[in-house]
């Protein structure tokens, strides 16, 4: 199981990508977010995808993908995806994607009003990334019984009903949205159903007895919908529990190895809490460029509170996976932060507490951060020593070649040679 133990964007993506290069995997299986995911994976010869809704390790031949029923699925999106993915190689990626049919299903209606949302906000844009997938949730938590699902999608009528009802309900609440009729869009979702592998929670179970899964989170601990810092936040859980959950209802609870991902500067993209942001960090991400929706992509030094934090909300892991050690090789003045001006540590509270969250993120929004006198001579020693976990693999270089295990956690996985 991958998690991302910042903001997003230290490189899940990348990850599992290695972990598929390095034995024989059955299945990714996303466990939450939707097509606002961002996982950047670049092949030795260059080519490169930056995976939304399919797995991450679809590069490999043979790894299959699942859309667990905790992804908001987005089939426009999806269908765009994979014509990329056929431009770089992978012709097959919807032959060997199966989708849980209890899914919330993203619209245009949904991601029309997330957007009018987001702008109406002004200066105080909460940094969506304008796909619609927090409104796709609210909408579902709103109307359960009523809610575009996608096994909807092999019922034309009853999803022209539940479509109308989405348009209506956000049009009287938003006014005229920037979006098709819904008889423009019913042909695509026909498509869909009639293309990919709609299924029910058994086709999971047995998949997790086939063969190796990986299990490929989205965003990040800090983005959390109850822990993250309100509310500069997603709509969904971004721990590992989802994951865990999946992995009962299989009678396979506690079997996975729980890998928390980092980089060695602490990023975040867009508005909201970053303790230690430097902008005199000379950096930049071609993968993570500025955008209308989210804002400017930025960079701090690495931050042990943040991210002990994010340790505690997600349970712990099994070992790290420490990414852009050649920030490190180059030299850069890049320090670690181990505690905040008059305050050592973050304490997660109950989940639910948005009040409490939207307190701690003030008191964040004015913490000045307390670094080490110099950049550490070791980075994994110093991450490991300053977060109590191990470092598990470390990764100099965006592609499987330029990633190490180290110890025995991972020592098992490396059974056959990256591409």
């Amino acid at each position: 199981m991958v998690v991302d133990l910042g903001y997003g964007d230290a490189g899940k993506g990348t990850v599992v990508d290695w972990l598929c290069a390095t034995r024989p995997v059955h299945t990714v299986v996303r466990f939450n977010g939707g097509a606002q995911a961002a996982h950047n994976v670049v092949l030795g010869d260059g080519r490169h995808h930056t995976f939304a809704q399919f797995g991450a390790g679809t590069f490999h031949p043979g790894v299959r993908t699942h859309l667990s029923r905790h992804v908001v699925v987005d089939p426009l999106a999806l269908a765009a995806e994979a014509d990329h993915l056929a431009t770089v190689g992978v012709p097959d990626a919807l032959d060997r994607l199966t989708v849980a049919g209890e899914a919330l299903l993203a619209t245009p209606y949904h991601r029309a009003a997330n957007r009018a949302r987001e702008t109406a906000r002004g200066a105080d844009r909460h940094g969506s990334c304008g796909q619609g997938v927090g409104e796709t949730v609210g909408y579902g938590l709103a109307h359960p019984d009523e809610a575009p699902r996608v096994a909807d999608c092999r019922s034309p009528e009853r999803l022209r009903r539940r479509l109308t009802a989405l348009r209506d309900r956000l049009t009287a609440e938003l006014g005229p949205l920037d979006a098709p009729p819904v008889s423009d869009c019913l042909p695509a979702y026909r498509a869909f159903a009639e293309r990919v592998a709609i299924v029910d929670r058994s086709w999971l179970t047995g998949a997790l007895r086939a063969g190796p899964c990986v299990f490929e989170g989205a965003q990040g601990v800090l983005l959390d919908e109850w822990h993250g810092f309100h509310p500069y936040t997603t709509w969904s859980t971004t721990t590992f529990a989802n994951a865990e959950s999946l992995l009962a209802e299989a009678g396979l609870a506690g079997a996975a190895t729980r890998i928390g991902v980092l980089r060695t500067v602490t990023t975040r993209h867009g508005p909201g809490p970053l303790v230690t942001e430097d902008r005199a960090l000379p950096l930049a991400d071609p993968h993570n460029p500025t955008n209308p929706w989210q804002g400017r992509f930025r960079f701090g030094h690495f931050d042990a509170v943040a991210h002990a934090y994010a340790l505690a909300v997600a349970g712990g892991v099994d070992g790290l996976a420490l990414t852009h050690l050649d920030l490190a090789d180059r030299g850069l003045d890049l320090r670690i932060c181990r505690r905040y001006d008059g305050l050592d540590q973050l304490v997660p509270g109950p989940p639910g507490d948005l009040d409490r969250q939207a307190a701690l993120t003030t008191r964040l929004l004015r913490a000045h951060p307390v670094y080490d006198d110099s950049p550490p001579a070791d980075w994994p020693e110093a991450a490991s020593q300053a977060l109590g976990a191990p470092v598990a693999l470390t990764s100099h270089g965006p592609t499987a070649k330029e990633k190490t295990a180290r110890g025995k956690l991972l020592a098992e996985m490396k059974g056959r040679a990256p591409y």
